[in-house]
């Protein structure tokens, strides 16, 4: 899944990106699915083993615009670990109270501890993406955050952090279609706002904003993925596969028993 990854000093334009490409895969659906068990499978065991080693952090950042399957994501590329050992932490619209702080003060205290998997939904990045679009401070302001915000995660990979970054991309067309099932499907209504709406009249606003994010902040440390998000399938198994790559490459092992255990019985 290399391919979907934005080396760094590039300079990403996404209409060169295909958000329907599936190339990295070329069996059917239903093989699809099968595979995503056997990535499911192998995650459950590395996150267990992430655990009981207790030395590595991962943090896994996902970003997309309004429909662009966050929590499906979550949902099924996650399904079956352990969740003692993995948390969700959310960034909505901020509080008062950290409002009162640096942008990034609400953002730390999520990040994970040793042996942990945090998945950001949504993340820092809204301070150079919403606050940009929507003018909420000042070009001065925003620009300058690109740079902090990659002091900050090298800061983290420094401290044994592993950070992975997905920017689930779909089209305008995908996400009119996404918005209209949820409008049609009863179960669904409750995630339709009027507000998206709004949204989606700046999506080339947004597009802009996530260009300047992915070419300025897709670092050696902390890496973006483009993810083509169009299919949930093949969007579940970019991220599955890379989750599992990284994860193997992390070279873990089970931490060696305190006591000698040779010769315990038990009666």
């Amino acid at each position: 899944m290399q391919r979907y990854k934005v080396y760094s000093g590039t300079k990403v334009d996404l209409r060169g990106w295909d958000p329907n490409d599936r190339s990295e895969y070329t069996g059917s659906k239903s093989e699809a699915k099968d595979r995503l068990d056997d990535l499911n499978d192998e995650l459950e065991k590395l996150q267990e083993l992430l655990y009981a080693e207790h030395k590595h952090k991962i943090l896994v950042v996902l970003q997309a615009m309004d429909t662009g399957g966050k929590d499906g994501t979550i949902r099924h590329v996650f399904d079956g670990v352990n969740p003692q050992g993995v948390k969700v932490a959310g960034f909505k619209v901020p509080t008062q109270e950290e409002l009162d702080h640096d942008y990034l003060w609400r953002v730390h205290k999520h990040t994970p501890g040793k042996g942990e998997i945090v998945i950001f939904n949504r993340s820092h990045y809204e301070d150079v993406l919403v606050v940009r679009v929507h003018s909420l401070v000042s070009r001065d302001i925003w620009s300058r955050r690109y740079a902090q915000i990659n002091d900050f995660e090298r800061l983290l990979s420094e401290e044994g952090t592993t950070i992975l970054k997905f920017f689930l991309y779909i089209d305008l067309e995908e996400q009119k279609e996404r918005l209209q099932a949820r409008l049609d499907t009863p179960e669904k209504r409750w995630k339709f706002s009027i507000g998206d709406l709004k949204e989606r009249k700046l999506w080339s606003e947004y597009i802009h904003a996530y260009e300047d994010v992915l070419s300025k902040t897709s670092t050696e440390w902390a890496p973006w993925y483009i993810v083509p998000a169009n299919r949930k399938w093949y969007r579940n198994l970019v991220v599955a596969s890379t989750m599992v790559d990284t994860l193997r490459n992390l070279n873990m092992s089970y931490p060696k028993p305190e006591d000698d255990l040779s010769k315990v019985v038990i009666e």
